[in-house]
């Protein structure tokens, strides 16, 4: 039974499609939804970090400074909540394949939704392969590209 349903994001289109998935997961299940982000500080400013190259392993997350990770989470927190499913958040900073895994376990959660960016032939982006290779939970990856 699917109690728990976590759901990575960062405000792109991506992930918004697996959080959409994600709900309709918790529906299905009348299970609870935990919303998961992960943010890298900007401290050379984000403007040098990108253009040293510091920042450039993951630019959809690490561009996402804790502020606009904390809005993101809080205004689909919002969404989902009116549509009638327990839903809370958790944002840490870190690696974004690992802060997933590690949020997704530390919250209960039975299965792990995660978008699939990056995904070229065979060969998922970076941070869906650590989840899937990580998460102690289920993991479903959904095709967006």
């Amino acid at each position: 039974m699917i109690s728990t349903v976590a759901v990575g994001t960062d405000g792109s289109d991506t992930a918004s499609a697996a959080v959409d998935a994600a709900v309709e997961l918790a529906e299905r299940f009348q299970a609870r939804l935990v919303l998961l982000s992960a943010f890298k500080p900007e401290a050379i400013g984000a403007g040098a970090a990108r253009l040293s190259g510091a920042l450039a392993a993951y630019p959809e997350w690490s561009s996402n400074a804790a502020e606009q990770v904390e809005r993101i989470l809080a205004t689909a927190e919002e969404r989902i909540s009116e549509r009638g499913i327990e839903c809370s958040s958790a944002m840490a900073e870190g690696d974004p394949g690992e802060v997933l895994v590690e949020l997704a376990e530390k919250h209960g959660a039975d299965v792990l939704v995660v978008g699939n960016k990056g995904m070229e032939r065979r060969l998922l982006g970076s941070v869906p392969n650590t989840v899937s290779h990580r998460a102690t939970c289920a993991v479903l990856v959904v095709k967006t590209t």
